[in-house]
């Protein structure tokens, strides 16, 4: 098991960084090898569930995750949203959480503990730092680029 904390202070409103961090296709295209399908009807709420399918052929594993807290941000209110990693593979939690930062910038905080089944502690450095760079890449991406509004 591990866990990683990633923090990033952006030049958006409270609201347009919660945007683009939930809306959760958006994953897939940036984690490579990646695709993310919504399974329960829109908009996200305390109980929608969605699959990131990771991997090619049969070499692929499904991560299914449930939200379990569905806080949006306020004008001036922090926002928290926890997913609940509920597969065969990969279990654990994530937490994306929006609040004020210095200068009116948005304050991004992402909280991850992972487990991957079968896969010895002894991996578990490598695991981290795999973990780091995916999501942090991941993170500065979604952030980067704004999704076309509904």
């Amino acid at each position: 098991m591990v866990t990683i904390l990633l923090e990033r202070t952006v030049p958006l409103p409270l609201d347009e960084a919660w945007r683009r961090l939930t809306q959760w296709p958006r994953h897939g295209e940036v984690v490579p090898l990646t695709r993310v399908t919504v399974t329960t009807p829109p908009p996200t709420h305390v109980g929608t569930r969605f699959v990131a399918r990771s991997g090619v052929g049969p070499l692929a594993f499904d991560d299914p995750m449930q939200v379990t807290v569905w806080e949006p941000p306020g004008e001036d209110t922090p926002g928290l949203c926890r997913l609940e990693k509920r597969g065969r593979v990969v279990t654990g939690w994530a937490e994306i959480e929006v609040r004020p930062g210095p200068g009116g910038r948005a304050r991004v905080v992402w909280r991850e503990e992972l487990r991957v089944r079968l896969l010895p502690r002894l991996f578990d450095g490598v695991l981290e730092r795999a973990a780091r760079y995916v999501f942090g890449r991941a993170l500065n991406r979604l952030l980067r680029q704004a999704p076309p509004l509904p």
